[in-house]
């Protein structure tokens, strides 16, 4: 069996993330035993829902154990397999955690998934045609339920769920307006994605000054908003949002280190009579399989073109997450295992 390289928590972070919150640790992998799998893992997926689960406080899941391998889905193949639905070779998706390889208990629902390689690129498993991609899904449909003629908006326009999002919100007729950070991922968003408009957040040093682009950028106020990093950004958007607009909360990233981030004018809420839903798309796993068909067929189509950021090894993981929460990525951030 190989020797795995592993990236466990070492220490919980007091503020911004730091390299010495981890620790690479080498282990053998354990000979299987019958029903488990043996995945060599191909791509790491590193998300921003990782930093909550690093602190030791209330989150909507256990945190991060320490001195254990770090939380994450990986897409790889099957090296070894005592399970009969699973052969050697098989492209798999399972929550393999910070590790070259893992051990899965394949009999354990929802523990391994096989994958379809041949119209699509396995990473976008991690990314457009996986939880980012049925997060942006179920925000658009069940809790925004965007319709032809809609305006919606979306924060982190050019990120793996801001991205999907925006193909699904075009696919159903609705005016898109994104909100990224820096004009190369407005560009994108507008060039390639094909949103309607993009607003630079880094143009503006209050919400006043955002608030206003967005007036600009959405001349018929907004009816529904997707949020993956609160602060200045929801407050911007609660004061263009029409009456009963509704909006969806999958991510607060500006205050992922701690920072409170108080409302501005939370009065807003009851004069526009918004409705305001936070969600976990990984507790409404029945939507999955109706999402990723139809994500498979705008990635295939080419209607959705994701884009990545990938890093190179496991030991850069560290790096690329932080950079990740600081949003030096471009589009869905990956470590490149093999």
């Amino acid at each position: 069996m190989p020797i795995n390289h592993i990236i466990v928590l070492d220490n919980r972070p007091a503020g911004e993330v730091s390299s010495s919150n981890f620790k690479l640790i080498t282990a053998p992998t354990p000979d299987l035993k019958e029903g488990q799998v043996l995945i060599r893992h191909h791509y790491l997926s590193l998300d921003p829902y990782m930093r909550g689960r690093m602190n030791a406080g209330k989150n909507y899941a256990q945190p991060q154990a320490l001195n254990e391998v770090m939380i994450g889905g990986t897409v790889g193949e099957v090296i070894e397999s005592k399970h009969a639905k699973f052969s050697v070779g098989q492209t798999v998706q399972c929550m393999g955690g910070w590790q070259q390889f893992s051990v899965v208990n394949a009999d354990a629902p929802g523990a391994l998934k096989s994958v379809d390689a041949k119209k699509i690129a396995i990473s976008h498993y991690l990314g457009a045609v996986g939880m980012p991609g049925v997060t942006a899904w179920y925000g658009l449909n069940k809790i925004i339920q965007a319709s032809a003629g809609k305006t919606v908006t979306v924060s982190a326009a050019s990120g793996a769920v801001g991205s999907a999002y925006g193909a699904l919100a075009k696919a159903r007729g609705c005016r898109v307006v994104g909100i990224a950070g820096g004009q190369p991922k407005c560009d994108y968003v507008v060039n390639e994605l094909g949103f309607d408009a993009c607003v630079d957040y880094k143009e503006h040093k209050d919400y006043m000054s955002l608030s206003g682009a967005l007036k600009e950028a959405c001349p018929n106020g907004i009816d529904g908003h997707f949020e993956n990093v609160g602060g200045m950004v929801l407050d911007a958007v609660m004061l263009r949002a029409n009456d009963f607009a509704r909006i969806a909360i999958c991510g607060m990233i500006a205050g992922y280190n701690g920072e409170p981030l108080p409302m501005t004018h939370p009065s807003l809420i009851l004069k526009s009579r918004l409705a305001i839903q936070g969600f976990i798309v990984s507790e409404h796993l029945e939507v999955w399989p109706e999402a990723l068909a139809e994500l498979s067929a705008l990635v295939a189509s080419g209607q959705l073109k994701p884009r990545e950021t990938i890093a190179q090894g496991l030991a850069a993981a560290p790096e690329a997450f932080m950079g990740l929460l600081k949003g030096q990525n471009f589009g869905k951030q990956l470590v490149k295992l093999i």
